[in-house]
């Protein structure tokens, strides 16, 4: 459970194919993060070399201690609103981003070694859907400035704001950039048709390079924007590592963000090894994974870079380019070192519209169009917690709009488990209700019910989504009754309000003077009555096994012969005059 992949991979046997096939996606998937981990920083309001640290340290940690055989480590789009809200408050900034990266950090390690890995799945489909659909309209939004060469200088965090700035500052647009930013979006829709191993990303690059090396060189009158223009040359070496300052202050105001960081880290880095698995046919561990995350998570800010997770994307190329075992990822982040070593003075001519153009495809990949359309059609709880969660990723916060969503699924659940729950008389049964129950032996229309005695049955769950339905049973009952039997073949399972509503009606059937039996009760109701001290309450011979057990504890409080047993013929003869059911 707690054992890396890659001493799995190695003890398994490591050949010198598999160290080729590792090598070769380690190459691909370092070039096709290089423009990715720049975009994503720069998206996120920090400098582009802090998404090249954060590839190059998280990215070799993740797969060198992950639970994964192939996944990618790195900065990621679902990361950019959150970045970008701390950088940008005045109380936190870039010093309060690292402290909440490294409490992140801490939080994974803690999720990991408490086995909560597997907890991750209980998340439903609709809060994860519309999160991340929400954060793709976070990601477009923040790039529309530089896709279309918009002369703004600062952009406010909040959505609303955001569309009415561009709206008021639409008439600036910069003609070399937009041209520059749909050639380059066309060919990243393009090229992947022509089935040309060079990946997209790279062609969009070296060729929006060139172009503004030209623009600069002979046309500077475009005014066509590059990394160099707004944040300087790109560093060709690691920083040294750097301890953040601590106060107390400071942890406490970082509690939210650091908790929204390391869930979305810990649901995005599960859910792409999840798609890993089916690629490869594999099984990752969870917890090592989160374990991984979080050391990546402590050591990337403290070399100057930002949170990270696992990759969907960069995962999904290395498992086609043939990687197959943790080394893979861990070329990938050498290559990256590579680069930034050599080739760094080149990076500051990429032109921002390029790396714009970049994010605005992964915020389409990320908006899960079909996923989210399906939703809308399916019921109307699911769509509800959709529409919420979305909404309040793109105009809250998505620290408010994923507790919303749990909360909010979790009562739409309560309620449909309630629904399905229900208490009903069957001393008094409507044939045609129950026609199926003539093949049923233990249905109650082939007994004989004694007068003044009463049948109930509970059909679900009893727990506290149901109580209310209990506590209103007595006055369903017919007058004169004595003997009250309570069926519980269908109750799985009962909790605590399940149980108080339970002896409530218990409590109400003494004062009225009626004889309360329960009969078929499972396991679980049996040990939580027998444990909580309430089994003695009702007494072993009012706690039957049988509903003909229940019906001759009936006959004896009553002072009646027991019941016969019911012969076969009688069977038959109740199924023979059973009345059709009625057409629905």
């Amino acid at each position: 459970m707690f054992v890396p992949k890659l001493v799995t991979c190695f003890k398994q046997g490591y050949s010198r194919q598999q160290f080729l096939g590792d090598v070769t996606a380690g190459l691909i998937v370092g070039v096709v993060a290089l423009p990715l981990a720049m975009a994503f920083a720069i998206g996120s309001g920090v400098k582009p070399e802090q998404g090249l640290y954060t590839a190059i340290v998280a990215g070799f940690i993740i797969s060198l201690l992950g639970g994964s055989r192939v996944q990618i480590g790195g900065p990621t789009g679902a990361f950019i609103p959150i970045i970008y809200a701390i950088v940008v408050a005045p109380k936190f900034g870039l010093d309060g981003l690292i402290l909440a990266t490294i409490m992140a950090g801490i939080m994974l390690i803690i999720m990991g070694a408490s086995q909560l890995g597997a907890a991750i799945k209980f998340i439903p489909y609709p809060v994860t859907t519309g999160f991340t659909s929400g954060i793709a309209v976070i990601i477009f939004s923040s790039q529309i400035k530089d896709f279309f060469g918009l002369q703004i200088s600062d952009l406010p965090p909040e959505f609303l704001q955001k569309c009415q700035i561009y709206w008021e500052n639409f008439g600036t647009i910069n003609p070399t950039a937009l041209v520059l930013s749909l050639l380059c979006l066309a060919i990243l829709v393009y090229w992947p048709k022509l089935k040309i191993k060079i990946p997209a990303p790279l062609v969009v690059l070296i060729l929006a390079t060139a172009i503004a090396l030209v623009i600069k060189k002979w046309f500077p009158h475009l005014n066509l924007e590059t990394i160099q223009d707004r944040f300087g040359a790109i560093p060709s070496h690691l920083p040294t590592p750097q301890w953040p300052a601590l106060s107390w202050e400071k942890i406490n105001a970082l509690w939210q963000p650091a908790i929204t960081i390391a869930l979305l880290g810990g649901i995005e880095s599960l859910l792409s090894a999840v798609v890993a698995d089916g690629m490869i046919g594999g099984r990752h561990r969870p917890n090592m994974e989160l374990i991984a995350q979080g050391i990546a998570n402590i050591a990337s800010p403290l070399f100057g870079g930002i949170p990270a997770t696992g990759a969907i994307a960069r995962t999904a190329t290395n498992v086609k380019s043939g990687g197959r075992t943790p080394v893979a990822g861990m070329v990938h982040a050498l290559t990256l070192l590579i680069i930034m070593l050599l080739f760094a003075p080149y990076a500051g001519y990429i032109p921002l519209c390029c790396l714009a153009a970049i994010l605005v495809i992964v915020a389409f990949n990320m908006s899960e169009i079909h996923a989210f359309t399906s939703l809308l059609k399916a019921p109307k709880s699911d769509a509800s917690v959709l529409l919420v969660t979305f909404s309040l990723t793109v105009l809250v916060d998505l620290t408010v709009a994923v507790p919303v969503g749990l909360v909010l699924a979790c009562l739409l659940f309560i309620k449909r488990m309630a629904d399905v729950t229900n208490v009903s008389v069957v001393t008094r049964e409507l044939r045609d209700a129950i026609q199926n129950e003539v093949d049923d032996p233990n249905a109650i229309a082939l007994r004989d019910i004694p007068k003044r005695v009463e049948v109930y049955e509970v059909n679900g769950p009893f727990f506290f989504g149901v109580a209310d339905k209990v506590k209103d049973i007595l006055s369903t009952i017919a007058s004169g009754t004595k003997v009250f039997i309570l069926r519980m073949r269908h109750v799985p399972s009962m909790d605590a309000t399940g149980m108080h509503a339970l002896m409530d009606l218990k409590h109400k059937c003494d004062r009225e003077g009626i004889a309360m039996i329960l009969s078929e009760i499972h396991a679980q109701p049996l040990i939580a009555l027998d444990r909580s001290g309430k089994y003695e309450q009702f007494g072993s011979q009012n706690v039957t096994g049988h509903i003909d057990d229940a019906l001759n504890r009936a006959r004896e409080i009553l002072g009646l012969p027991p019941m016969p047993s019911l012969p076969a013929e009688r069977v038959a003869e109740v199924a023979r005059e059973r009345p059709p059911a009625k057409p629905e």
